[in-house]
C-alpha cells in the first residue's frame, strides 16, 4: 500500500474553483472548508443552521478564497430543492461536491419526509442533492462527487424488504449507521460505473476519515463505557483537521481515479491513502437497486 506523506501542502492551488461542502461548519467539513478556501476556492459552506456556518467563517477567518454560506437541511427535501435552486442562481460550473455532512448512531427518529433519521440524512439526502445539481457537474470539466463513508460500513446489511427500518422494526443505532455508510459505497461505485458509461468528464469517488476526534460520536460520549475507553480511543485516534484529509485528497489531488476509496495508512489513522472497502460494498445488484429505490424514495430522476 502507497504510504507517501501526503499533506495539505500537496494541495494544488484551487483558484477559479467552486466546492460544495455539506455539513462544512463542523468536524471534518469544517477542516475541508478551511483547505479549499485556504488555496483559494470559492467554497459553499452549507449548514443546517446559518447561525454556526457563518460562526464557521468567521473562525476560519480571511482566506486566499472565499466562503459563502448557504443553508442545507438534508433531512427535508424541500430544503435541498431550495439549495440547489438557489446555488444554480449564482453559480454555472461545480468543481467539487463533498457529500461530508452525517449523523451517527442516533436514536430512532424521522426525517421531515418520513424517512428514518440516519440513511435519511446519510444517504438519501446526499442521493437527492447530487442528482439535482448534476446537470452543473456534468458540464464542469473534470469535476468530482466525494461520498464520505466509515469503516462502519464492514457492519453494514442491505435489506431492501425493510431498508429504512418501517416503525423501528429490527432497528439498532449502529445497524442503521452501518447500513447508511454502506450506502455510501455503493452509490459512489454505481456513480462512478454510470460516469463511465455515459463518457462523463466527471469521478465518483469516497473516503473514511478513520478514526477521528470530531462531535460526530456525541450520541455515545457520555455513556460510561465510552468513557472507559476514551484514553485508548484518543491513543488510536486522529484529530479532525488529519481526518479530514483523506476527503481533502479525494477532492482535490489530480492523480484520484474514479471509484478509489481513500482512507488513513494505518486504517484508523495515518495519511490518506487508497484504501479497500469490502465486498458487498461492490455488490452490483445492490448498488443498482439502491439506486432505483432511491429515486423513487425521493422522487428524484437521477439520469445520468
Amino acid at each position: 500500500m502507497n504510504k507517501e506523506k501526503w499533506t495539505p501542502d500537496n494541495i494544488p492551488d484551487l483558484k477559479g474553483k467552486v466546492i460544495v461542502v455539506t455539513g462544512g461548519n463542523s468536524g471534518l467539513g469544517y477542516e475541508s472548508v478551511k483547505a479549499f478556501a485556504e488555496k483559494g476556492a470559492e467554497v459553499i459552506l452549507a449548514s443546517r443552521d446559518v447561525e454556526k456556518g457563518e460562526a464557521a467563517k468567521a473562525q476560519i477567518g480571511q482566506t486566499n478564497g472565499k466562503i459563502v454560506v448557504m443553508q442545507l437541511d438534508l433531512m427535508d427535501l424541500a430544503s435541498i430543492k431550495s439549495f440547489a435552486s438557489k446555488f444554480k442562481e449564482h453559480y454555472n460550473i461545480l468543481d467539487v461536491l463533498l457529500n461530508n455532512a452525517g449523523i451517527m448512531t442516533t436514536p430512532y427518529f424521522l426525517t421531515k419526509d418520513g424517512f428514518e433519521g440516519q440513511m435519511g440524512t446519510n444517504h438519501l439526502g446526499h442521493f437527492a442533492l447530487t442528482a439535482l445539481v448534476f446537470d452543473l457537474i456534468k458540464k464542469t470539466p473534470k469535476s468530482r462527487i466525494v461520498n464520505v463513508s466509515s469503516s462502519a460500513h464492514k457492519q453494514g446489511r442491505m435489506d431492501f424488504d425493510n431498508l429504512l427500518f418501517d416503525h423501528e422494526k429490527d432497528y439498532s443505532p449502529l445497524k442503521s449507521y452501518g447500513r447508511s455508510k454502506l450506502s455510501n459505497l455503493l452509490f459512489t461505485y454505481e456513480l462512478q460505473r454510470r460516469l463511465e458509461t455515459n463518457n462523463i468528464d466527471a469521478i465518483s469517488v469516497a473516503a473514511h476519515p478513520g478514526v477521528a476526534q470530531t462531535n460526530l460520536a456525541r450520541y455515545i460520549d457520555g455513556k460510561l463505557w465510552f468513557k472507559l475507553i476514551t484514553p485508548i480511543f484518543k491513543m488510536i485516534s486522529q484529530d479532525q483537521a488529519h481526518g479530514a484529509l483523506p476527503q481533502i485528497r479525494g477532492a482535490v489531488d489530480p492523480e484520484v481515479k474514479g471509484g478509489e476509496y481513500y482512507g488513513p495508512h494505518k486504517g484508523m489513522k495515518g495519511f490518506p491513502v487508497v484504501t479497500e472497502s469490502n465486498e458487498a460494498s461492490h455488490n452490483k445488484a445492490d448498488a443498482k437497486k439502491l439506486w432505483e429505490v432511491s429515486e423513487k424514495l425521493t422522487g428524484i430522476n437521477f439520469k445520468i
